[in-house]
């Protein structure tokens, strides 16, 4: 009883001693984040185009909503070879708000013409252009069309990685010959894996993911596997290392992870689409286009 008396002052001494320190982090100005990745199902009438806009706050604060200054625009087409800035054979689409405030842009419902873009758009050799005016400033990004091959089994595994309770995931594709193929994966839940061919040209390909959530039996999982052009794999690869742990990749983009929205105002050559002469303009997040296949399954 005497060594408890004697701890008690002791203890309270060493928690009157915790003080609460606020620590002061530099002020940091908010950007622009444009979450405009299209996952397009070929067997669809048109291409599933919905870009939402947020704005970064403090380095513990959410993405706040925000609106553009009008209308965005989407030009698409395919590069003239002698003019690659010019596209042709495609058209034009407006995306205006879903409703006030969402933040939600998709194809303006009230034009005479039709802004959906029909599948027929949805082609290896398709190029589309975005462009934006946000707080006064013009914002472009250009990306290609990227197909993608389907998965050809997903199933189940029994191995382990680190413990009895890891759930593993065998997943086989066939790559395509002769070309330089870039994935990547969706396993829900916000988890995702970039993967290239440069190992795997032209051949069917079986391999192990292991989830860092804890599944249990009867959970379901939907596994995508999206196509991507060598800068969006990039992107990826860099944003799922930075974002592991986090709320998800497409939700809060990393800072010191830049995608393909850059500022181009009073820049009249479109065919700028870098940030070499700008690298302080850009906005968070990216503009893509990608081919979709996708399969679910049940945890055993």
């Amino acid at each position: 009883m005497r060594k408890v008396t004697y701890l008690l002052p002791i203890l309270f001494l060493i928690l009157s001693c915790e003080d609460v320190i606020d620590v002061e982090l530099p002020p940091t100005e908010s950007k622009l984040v444009v979450n405009a990745v299209f996952r397009v199902d070929v067997t669809q009438q048109f291409i599933p185009v919905s870009l939402k806009v947020t704005e970064t706050n403090g380095f513990f604060e959410e993405n706040t909503i925000t609106q553009l200054d009008d209308n965005a625009t989407i030009v698409y087409g395919i590069p003239n070879p002698d003019a690659p800035e010019i596209l042709e054979g495609g058209g034009t689409s407006s995306l205006a708000e879903t409703e006030p405030g969402s933040g939600v842009y998709e194809p303006d419902p009230t034009f005479d013409e039709d802004q959906r873009i029909g599948i027929q758009f949805a082609r290896p050799d398709m190029v589309f252009i975005l462009f934006i005016q946000h707080k006064g400033r013009r914002y472009a990004a250009r990306t290609p069309y990227s197909h993608v091959v389907p998965i050809d089994n997903l199933e189940q595994g029994d191995e382990t990685l680190f413990s009895e309770d890891d759930i593993e995931l065998l997943v086989t594709i066939t790559d395509r010959e002769e070309e330089d193929n870039y994935f990547v994966f969706d396993f829900d839940f916000n988890e995702f894996l970039a993967l290239d061919d440069q190992f795997i040209d032209g051949q069917q390909f079986e391999f192990s993911y292991f989830y860092d959530k804890e599944l249990q039996p009867g959970d379901e999982a939907e596994v995508s596997i999206l196509g991507a052009d060598l800068q969006f794999f990039n992107y990826m690869d860099l944003l799922i290392e930075q974002a592991e742990g986090s709320g998800g990749v497409f939700e809060s983009p990393a800072a010191t992870v830049r995608g393909n929205v850059f500022d181009v105002t009073g820049i009249d050559n479109s065919e700028i689409f870098d940030n070499v002469e700008r690298p302080d303009n850009f906005a968070l997040g990216y503009f893509a286009v990608v081919q979709e296949f996708k399969q679910g399954i049940v945890i055993e």
